[in-house]
């Protein structure tokens, strides 16, 4: 009598479990790129006789701004993918959209703060304090900028009803992207404040 094999558990459409450990991975080396970045930042600023130079102003009062709008497009890419599962279209593609705005707004807010310090005549060159603000908060809009394109083309595959209850998961890994950079900056924005 031949034993038969065990049935294997049915898999979840919805999960590629594949792609989530590939997603997670390149979080990972980003959190590492992140992390390396900001103990540089660290070090300069602990070897630092004075912090800031004197002279220089405070940090931008938009980067709470900033900071809230990156916080509340973290909520709505959850509700996307929430609706997504549910296979709420109207709610899925609205959340999504909100998303992308906001993620819009974030940069042109973060713009504005570059702006603000330029206009006082503080660019990058002027001293550590100035190139290290620039460059934590320049890598992290480049990595904004990278998720808005994948947001955008996850955008329009959902109007275009491809995605369901049964596939979506480019609204998957477009969430864990947008959550670790939401992560990210938190870290950045509170290093930056408390190490002032």
């Amino acid at each position: 009598m031949t034993r038969q094999p065990a049935a294997t558990p049915p898999q979840d459409p919805r999960v590629n479990p594949a792609g989530v450990f590939g997603m997670s991975l390149f979080l990972v080396s980003l959190a590492v790129l992140f992390t390396a970045s900001l103990v540089s930042y660290f070090v300069i600023r602990f070897r630092a006789e004075q912090w800031p130079p004197p002279g220089m102003p405070g940090l931008p009062f938009g980067l709470w701004w900033s900071t809230l709008i990156i916080l509340i497009s973290s909520v709505t890419i959850q509700l996307g993918l929430w609706s997504a599962i549910k296979d709420m279209q109207a709610a899925m593609k609205a959340f999504l959209s909100m998303t992308l705005l906001l993620g819009i707004a974030f940069l042109f807010n973060q713009w504005a703060n570059w702006s603000d310090l330029l206009k006082i005549e503080i660019p990058p060159t002027v001293n550590l304090y100035a190139f290290t603000f620039y460059t934590l908060t320049g890598l992290h809009a480049a990595h904004v900028i990278g998720g808005l394109i994948l947001l955008s083309v996850v955008c329009y595959k959902a109007f275009k009803g491809n995605y369901g209850s049964q596939y979506h998961p480019g609204i998957t890994y477009s969430a864990m992207y947008w959550h670790f950079l939401d992560v990210v900056w938190v870290v950045l924005f509170v290093s930056l404040k408390f190490s002032f």
